[in-house]
């Protein structure tokens, strides 16, 4: 664990170790929505597993301060970024959370009654399509756009 947290420093380590509780909560979230039409999902079983993983991570995350990080450079350390990597790191976890947000909906959303009304050439429909393609490709545009920024901002501050 010492060299995974020198390696990628705090925050780092923090957000690639929320893997072990985000994973469970997510099939937590896809069960329960599933569960109430086929009743073949357990949704209990991955929301403890879920809340059991997020109480280690907790702990994880309480102990980060006992382990030494050397002086470097590190790409999503807090602490170094600038107020631009900030920004533009933010606006990138916002486009890809909408654009998340946008799969999931997409995912669980039974499309048969929109795609026979587009068939039929109903205007709202159509239009809905249509705002729900520009939506996701808003989305992967400015996942992006704010990523090549935050490489810029980040490229700036480690060549200073």
């Amino acid at each position: 664990m010492k060299n995974l947290v020198d390696r990628f420093g705090r925050t780092g380590f923090a957000a690639i170790t929320s893997v072990i509780w985000l994973v469970p909560m997510a099939a937590w979230a896809g069960s329960a929505d599933l569960s109430p039409i086929d009743k073949t999902a357990t949704p209990a079983i991955a929301l403890t597993i879920g809340v059991l993983m997020l109480a280690v991570w907790l702990v994880l995350v309480a102990s980060l301060g006992r382990f030494p990080v050397s002086k470097r450079q590190r790409r999503f350390d807090l602490a170094q970024m600038s107020p631009s990597e900030k920004r533009w790191t933010l606006a990138c976890i916002a486009f890809a959370l909408g654009l998340i947000a946008w799969l999931n909906g997409a995912a669980t959303v039974d499309w048969g009654p929109l795609g026979s009304a587009i068939g039929a050439g109903k205007v709202g429909p159509i239009l809905l399509a249509v705002a729900l393609a520009i939506f996701a490709i808003g989305m992967v545009a400015g996942v992006w756009f704010s990523w090549r920024r935050e490489t810029h901002a980040y490229r700036r501050r480690s060549s200073a």
